[in-house]
């Protein structure tokens, strides 16, 4: 029986047929490398707070295969800058359409109207996504290492990072950790939610964050719903969270960022 993510892979290489098919590579590239200098995604996730607490990826999701529609009024530009004003340290923009309800053109927009650097979040399986990330305006890419042979996994890193752009290498177990880490992986984010089923543990991040080297920019995703979560996040040892579907629930994303970490006990 086929998983979730195996669906959500199919259906992008077919999405990626079809752009590839409209869209020369050649060209893209060369747009790519006209582009001014991107935003230091790492630096952001490791600057240090006044406060202590960890730096917050803020992420644009309109929907998802678990949650269903989360966000019905989903004006980018107006979020995007709200999250920044709100203390969010880089941005996650969902680009994956059939699935999430996202697009590139959300990427530009957000990328475009904020300060702060600008994630691609989406299946990557090919170099042609890495040159749409960067040319739509991200300064760093999300790297899925279940999704990704080892082989392929070292490829778009290195294509990532000769673009001056950063990869968030995603994990989910130990096996796959010790995978990034054999691909040079610089940027590590512990996934707590299994994409084979979507179900999600936090003890999962905190128990992973642990075995990451010293060195390496460390990052909790999913689960983080409040400031106790955020607290146990802290004392893991995580250097940033990225934080999703609850910012996107509330009214006022900007404020609830600012509620995560200003509720500490």
């Amino acid at each position: 029986m086929s998983s979730i993510l195996d669906e959500i892979l199919e259906s992008t290489e077919n999405l990626l047929k079809e752009r590839k098919s409209k869209n020369s590579e050649q060209l893209l590239r060369r747009h790519a490398r006209g582009m001014p200098a991107p935003r230091n995604f790492a630096e952001a996730l490791t600057a240090e707070q006044e406060n202590g607490e960890n730096n917050i990826i803020a992420e644009l999701k309109k929907a998802s295969p678990s949650k269903g529609l989360i966000r019905q009024n989903f004006p980018v530009v107006e979020l995007a800058r709200e999250l920044e004003t709100g203390g969010a340290a880089a941005l996650s923009v969902l680009t994956e359409p059939n699935f999430f309800q996202g697009s590139l053109r959300n990427l530009q927009l957000a990328a475009d109207n904020v300060n702060i650097p600008v994630l691609r979040k989406d299946f990557i399986i090919d170099p042609f996504q890495i040159l749409e990330a960067r040319v739509f305006g991200a300064s760093a890419v999300l790297l899925i290492t279940s999704a990704l042979e080892k082989s392929r996994l070292e490829q778009l890193i290195q294509t990532t990072e000769s673009f001056q752009m950063n990869a968030l290498v995603e994990v989910h177990t130990k096996e796959e950790l010790d995978a990034a880490l054999e691909c040079n992986a610089k940027i590590v984010g512990v996934n707590s939610r299994d994409l084979s089923n979507f179900e999600t543990d936090l003890k999962t991040t905190i128990n992973l964050i642990s075995e990451i080297p010293n060195g390496i920019v460390k990052v909790a995703e999913s689960g983080i719903s409040n400031a106790d979560d955020m607290e146990l996040i802290r004392n893991s040892g995580a250097d940033a969270v990225l934080v999703g579907e609850c910012l996107m629930k509330a009214s006022l994303p900007g404020r609830k960022i600012t509620q995560l970490v200003g509720s500490r006990k």
